[in-house]
């Protein structure tokens, strides 16, 4: 049986829930949003603030900024346990919230878009933006290419790294956990 894969995201239409602002760093700069996507470790000094936009429910998996993911406590341990090579976990204090959290930043950056199974578009030249053209300018209905994976359970997919994926083992820990704020789309 082959393996699945899943976007992991957050679930906004959880009723009452909190939003998460972007994160500041220890300086009270807020850091940008593209250093937790790229796929590889971030380096920062001391822990992440994490302001919330709207309070409401806490929930266990959420995005703060523009898909920056931000993990409670067991989910950080669930994953440091099963995906150790492909997870950065760097803690943050959200405010108003004793329980602890961490930033999830997935290591692993791997090309496996399938381009003839997903709807993608690209830059072109008379888009006006020279440095993006061949890049992808839009990716829907995302297939990924599993033999391209290998062993990760926790990556982004280079050249579309705004999407977080995650293996069927790590979805089905996820679940059985009963996290709140995560909802799955298989690729």
């Amino acid at each position: 049986m082959s393996q699945r894969f899943f976007k992991l995201a957050d679930d906004v239409y959880v009723p009452h829930r909190w939003h998460l602002a972007t994160p500041i760093d220890s300086q009270g700069r807020k850091v940008f949003d593209w250093d937790f996507t790229r796929g590889t470790p971030v380096h920062l000094e001391g822990r992440l603030k994490i302001p919330t936009k709207i309070e409401g429910r806490s929930l266990d998996f959420s995005e703060a900024g523009l898909g920056i993911g931000v993990v409670h406590v067991k989910v950080a341990s669930m994953l440091a346990e099963r995906a150790p090579g492909d997870v950065q976990l760097i803690p943050a204090d959200i405010e108003g919230q004793p329980d602890q959290y961490l930033v999830l930043v997935a290591t692993r950056l791997i090309r496996c878009i399938d381009e003839e199974a997903s709807e993608v578009s690209f830059w072109k030249p008379e888009h006006g933006v020279p440095d993006k053209v061949g890049q992808y300018m839009g990716v829907d209905r995302l297939r990924i290419d599993k033999r391209k994976v290998g062993n990760a359970k926790v990556f982004r997919p280079e050249g579309w790294e705004v999407v977080l994926i995650v293996s069927e083992e790590i979805k089905n820990a996820i679940e059985d956990m009963g996290v709140t704020g995560a909802r799955f789309e298989e690729v």
